[in-house]
């Protein structure tokens, strides 16, 4: 994008006001429609537990950037790095770098910040992933866009595998309904729970991850000091663009080390 980062000055809701209708059954017809996809990641510097972590070195890059340079692989029409006006002007020059364009928006309502971006950019859909992730499963995205399209649903997220592996693909008009009736903070900070909490309202699918990347128990997520030195230790050992199995694999001897 050009001339720097796009800021979030107002909101159309357009369900604001409106009844929710109750979402489609699993398993309803659906008409299919190809649908503007944009990989939105959510990052800020002040993080609460490991403050400025987006700016820390690691894979011969930032976290910030290792986590875009992973996210590049997943097919899609834009990719956008949402933050607020601090978190823009610090993490420009890195989105820049990995071909992210970036959204500058609320700092403390992340989802009206995920709705705005999705209006900014004309998107129909929204593969949600964080800056907490360097190790984001290309595959497991591809398997959650495939779970979303199948049934039309809402929203669509993968589970069972380890934490900080998965996206969450989201349907842009179920967002903005989100946007437009959510009231507690939780759900303004956390973006998706409201969709998930409400299944009558919206169609959520929510499919097993492949046995192979059944891993629940594990974490490859980077929310502490500890989280971020075991990921140094990861990139040391498999490189700074290893393959799902090869974090796997590492994850699984790490629980057998004990």
């Amino acid at each position: 994008m050009q001339g720097g980062p796009r800021l979030g000055r107002s909101l159309r809701l357009p369900f604001q006001g409106r009844c929710i209708a109750a979402g489609r059954p699993v398993g309803s017809p659906v008409v299919k429609l190809p649908l503007r996809t944009g990989v939105v990641v959510q990052m800020r510097l002040d993080s609460r537990r490991l403050p400025g972590k987006a700016l820390l070195p690691v894979g011969g890059a930032t976290l910030a950037g290792m986590v875009m340079r992973r996210l590049r692989g997943i097919p899609a029409d834009e990719r956008i790095l949402a933050t607020d006006a601090d978190g823009a002007r610090a993490l420009a020059a890195v989105a820049a770098e990995f071909g992210f364009s970036v959204f500058a928006g609320p700092k403390d309502d992340v989802l009206a910040r995920y709705a705005m971006a999705a209006e900014a950019f004309g998107l129909g859909r929204v593969v949600r992933a964080t800056g907490d992730n360097p190790f984001a499963s290309v595959r497991l995205a591809s398997l959650a866009i495939e779970a979303a399209d199948a049934y039309g649903a809402d929203y669509a997220g993968l589970v069972g595998m380890p934490v900080g592996m998965g996206v969450e693909v989201i349907g842009v008009a179920a967002l903005l309904r989100a946007a437009s009736v959510a009231t507690s903070a939780f759900d303004r900070e956390h973006v998706c729970p409201y969709l998930y909490g409400h299944p009558v309202s919206f169609v959520i699918v929510r499919p097993g991850c492949p046995d192979a990347y059944r891993l629940p128990e594990a974490r490859a997520t980077v929310d502490t000091d500890e989280d971020f030195r075991r990921t140094v230790s990861m990139v040391a050992a498999l490189g700074p663009e290893p393959s799902d199995d090869a974090v796997l694999a590492w994850l699984r001897a790490e629980r057998k080390a004990g």
